[in-house]
């Protein structure tokens, strides 16, 4: 039967490099000429359709781009023609045949007309209730599509934002190729909890006779047992597993999913996300954390640019131009200042780095604006935070909002933390910055902060003077006070989340 399926196969078919799915709709309308004579057939659901008395308009998509391919139908007078129409409802899944050709109206670029008459023209592939077919041409709240999760992937903003995310990831993966990065795969379930990078979920212990990989029953059936022999949990960060990876392939990185047991609804604390995160073993600027500053920026210029200038196809009446992406028009038509201000930090002053602050400058900005002083100006009246700015202390989603918001107006880095708030393993900096001589130690980080979002990324030197990290090990109670025989160093390395 395999031999006999090989044979049967269409001699078009000549290697399998030349194999192609046939295109999406997105493909078909962007590479397709002004107008056809050959017949084109397309597969989609109806995502909504106009009948009149003798044409029917239908918007077809086949999940490729946001706005479909419009379908004129043209209606033939016989009764199967008739029966035929009323079955094209929408969510209806069809085949449809005709001639594609340049659109006369504004809003799409080719349509494709269909005479219903004509031999399988139009095939329903799918039939769909319009009395129970749940998402309609109309806002829909989160809670209702959550009860309709199997179809919410049709509305217009969750497709959208699916498609962004795979946009997104290549352009990701690209960037870290050009870097010589390795994309590595990081266990999810895994003993450790990161340093406490958050509450994790843990693997629930059972009950049972036996093991399921045991090969004897256990003497005791109600003993509770780990699956692993120990306790396990869901992976809240793959920091450990990148670092231990790095000391051998030097450049690694992973975009993998992450676990926070945190009981909070907000969308800063998902209890399911996906987190970007790398590390590379060698800085070859000593320990200045500015080269890392300058490798995320680089990373978000090359990932979001590409979206923000999208060039869209031409149409009859214009050539080609530069226009943001589709999707993100989609995703933020109702909300139009926060895609002025990705435009402002992306397209203008493209040779300019984001400014950069550190903690201390930080303080010092958000104490001023504070300050009961401010009211003495007219134009200015004093910022009522909740939480009093202090050195020490850490920032506040408050006060992170103020310093990129309202300060900047954009992204900006704030560096050079006190060491008091981070982990140990970040590299205590050589001397204290201008202006902190007296108030505490601070290490080489990073967080950056993204009007709208808040910190989006964060990222340190790693600590790689023994005798600096031992004593730091010391004063965590994590190992005995007496030194290590060796007490060599390795070059400084760098991490980003």
């Amino acid at each position: 039967m395999f031999t006999r399926s090989l044979l049967l196969r269409p001699q078009a078919l000549r290697s399998p490099q030349s194999f192609r799915l046939p295109p999406t709709l997105a493909q078909l309308i962007q590479n397709a000429p002004a107008d056809t004579a050959e017949a084109t057939t397309v597969h989609g659901w109806i995502k909504s359709i106009r009948k009149q008395k003798n044409v029917a308009f239908a918007v077809i998509t086949d999940g490729s781009s946001d706005c479909g391919l419009q379908a004129v139908l043209v209606k033939d007078k016989s009764k199967d023609s008739e029966d035929l129409m009323r079955r094209l409802t929408n969510g209806a899944a069809v085949r449809l045949t005709g001639q594609l050709v340049a659109s006369p109206g504004q809003g799409q670029s080719h349509e494709l007309v269909v005479e219903s008459g004509t031999k399988d023209s139009i095939v329903i592939l799918g039939d769909c209730d319009p009395q129970h077919y749940p998402i309609q041409k109309k806002l829909l709240s989160n809670e209702y599509l959550r009860d309709n999760l199997h179809l919410r992937a049709r509305t217009s903003s969750i497709a959208a934002m699916l498609r962004l995310r795979h946009t997104l990831t290549r352009n990701i993966n690209h960037f870290f190729d050009s870097q010589a990065f390795h994309l590595v795969h990081t266990p999810i379930i895994t003993s450790s909890d990161a340093e406490g990078a958050g509450e994790a979920f843990r693997i629930a212990p059972f009950a049972s006779s036996a093991h399921p990989a045991a090969s004897s029953p256990s003497p005791s059936p109600t003993t509770m047992q780990e699956f692993f022999n120990r306790p396990a949990h869901l992976t809240v960060s793959h920091q450990l597993h990148l670092e231990a990876l790095s000391t051998a392939l030097n450049r690694v990185y992973t975009l993998s999913p992450c676990f926070r047991a945190e009981p909070s609804l907000t969308s800063r604390h998902l209890a399911e996300f996906w987190m970007l995160e790398a590390e590379w073993a060698f800085i070859h600027t000593g320990a200045d954390v500015n080269q890392i500053c300058d490798f995320v920026e680089a990373l978000l210029r090359s990932v979001v640019t590409p979206l923000l200038a999208h060039p869209s196809p031409p149409s009859p009446s214009s050539d080609s131009t530069s226009t943001p992406h589709p999707d993100l028009q989609t995703l933020w038509a109702a909300n139009p200042s926060r895609h002025a201000l990705l435009q402002k930090a992306f397209l203008t002053d493209t040779h300019k780095w984001w400014p950069r602050l550190t903690y201390t400058q930080a303080i010092d900005e958000l104490t001023k604006a504070s300050s009961p002083s401010r009211s003495s100006s007219p134009s200015t009246t004093p910022v009522q935070f909740t939480y009093k700015p202090e050195w020490g202390k850490p920032l506040q989603s408050e006060h992170e909002r103020w310093l990129a918001e309202e300060l900047i107006g954009g992204p900006v880095f704030i560096t050079d933390y006190p060491a008091s708030l981070k982990p140990f393993y970040m590299r205590a900096n050589d001397g204290p910055a201008s202006g902190t001589e007296e108030k505490g130690e601070t290490v080489a980080c990073f967080d950056l902060l993204v009007p709208h979002v808040g910190e989006l990324a964060g990222g340190s030197v790693r600590e790689e003077r023994w005798e600096v990290l031992h004593s730091k090990l010391v004063q965590a109670g994590m190992v005995p006070s007496s030194p290590s025989p060796s007490s060599s160093s390795s070059p400084s390395s760098s991490s980003l989340t």
